[in-house]
């Protein structure tokens, strides 16, 4: 699934590509697509048509793209895209060849300018919807939006997905963290789960996805099942600047990608993958001591890591 940088560096591509333009056709080609839309695919037109693109806004792993009028006033609600597993939102030009023949495409969006937005979704597990917009919990921006701060408000479906920490507001200044990020360490802290469930949860912080928690894990030491009650304050700080870190890197490369169901909106893969430490290098030597990279089952999924820099915890005492 595309975690965090994947999806930045798509809502980067939108924003580049698509804002400013105004919609005049939209077209579904599988209903699956527009599936959490209440009225299907003729109410997602409806509340598409004659809108213009205002902004392209990403929290965690969700993104969406806020609308204006036909009049030109700002609307309460947005275009909320999933990418799934595996679903790609890939910009036309007008006179782009065979564009339409994509086997796995799922909705067009047309502009005035004749140019397309194209959803396109292999495993069919993304969708597209128009849904309202509500005030985030606490005041603050709605999400991340490039360099142009966004309104107090996000999709209904997304308000109780936490910041990611890539959001301003979770973004430490000068190696000072923010009151939000002290808040969030202060969080971690006051559960027992292990640090590596707490990074996926979504409700916590939200964007870290399998691949960049145990490259974190890896650069701050720890094992993925160590009880965050356990952690000292500046062990919490160094794993989240950690994740921090590696995907900020990953952004610059444009996200990872193990095969050809990632892309931007220009439809180049993500490159990242050649850099990660740990994840997916089961018996490699581990980059900084040399012991043999462990994979273990983890939540239906893996985690890799090494047996030597990242220590397993004890067990807890009876009646600990």
């Amino acid at each position: 699934m595309p975690e965090l940088p994947e999806v930045e560096t798509v809502r980067a591509g939108l924003a580049d590509h698509v804002l400013g333009r105004r919609i005049t056709a939209v077209e579904v080609l599988r209903d699956r697509a527009v599936r959490h839309q209440e009225g299907g695919a003729d109410e997602l037109t409806a509340m598409l048509t004659d809108r213009t693109l205002s902004a392209a806004v990403r929290r965690g792993k969700f993104l969406w793209l806020t609308l204006d009028g036909p009049d030109g006033v700002a609307e309460d609600h947005a275009l909320l895209a999933h990418l799934g597993m595996s679903g790609q939102l890939l910009v036309s030009g007008a006179s782009a060849p065979g564009a339409d023949r994509n086997p796995h495409l799922r909705a067009r969006v047309g502009f005035a300018d004749g140019s397309e937005l194209h959803f396109v979704d292999q495993r069919t597990f993304g969708y597209l919807t128009v849904v309202p917009l509500v005030p985030t919990p606490d005041g603050g921006p709605g999400g991340f939006a490039g360099t142009s701060p966004d309104r107090a408000y996000l999709p209904a479906p997304v308000a109780h997905i936490a910041r990611d920490l890539l959001d301003p507001l979770l973004t430490a200044l000068d190696a000072t963290p923010t009151p939000a990020r002290r808040a969030l360490n202060r969080r971690i802290r006051s559960g027992s789960r292990g640090i590596k469930r707490v990074l996926l949860d979504q409700e916590t912080v939200s964007g870290v996805g399998n691949i960049y928690a145990d490259e974190a894990l890896w650069r701050a030491r720890l094992h993925y099942a160590r009880p965050t009650d356990r952690l000292r304050a500046g062990q919490v700080a160094e794993v989240l600047d950690a994740a921090t870190e590696v995907m900020t890197e990953a952004l610059v490369a444009g996200g990872t990608s193990f095969d050809a169901l990632y892309v931007n909106v220009n439809g180049a893969s993500g490159y990242f993958d050649r850099s990660l430490a740990v994840y997916g290098r089961e018996g490699e030597p581990c980059p900084r001591c040399g012991t043999a990279i462990v994979r273990e089952a983890f939540m239906n999924r893996s985690s890799y890591f090494c047996p030597r820099c990242q220590r397993r915890p004890r067990e807890r005492s009876a009646g600990h």
